[in-house]
């Protein structure tokens, strides 16, 4: 999944979540996926930043 998906699906699980509709174990099970979906984004985020490094002239590396 996009990080742009995943984005916009945390966005509409927190929807849920603020509303206050659900039942406890409903609310919970939305709190799990949320903290998955937040998890999945660190980690594409993290991946990214390391394919920005660039090298200088010098053929040594740093970040962008």
């Amino acid at each position: 999944m996009k990080l742009e998906d995943l984005f916009k699906k945390l966005e509409d699980t927190a929807q849920k979540l603020e509303n206050g509709e659900q039942s406890l174990e409903d609310s919970f099970s939305l709190y799990h996926d949320g903290m998955s979906m937040i998890k999945a984004c660190r980690d594409k985020i993290d991946t990214v930043e390391k394919k920005m490094q660039i090298l200088d002239e010098e053929g040594g590396s740093h970040e962008f």
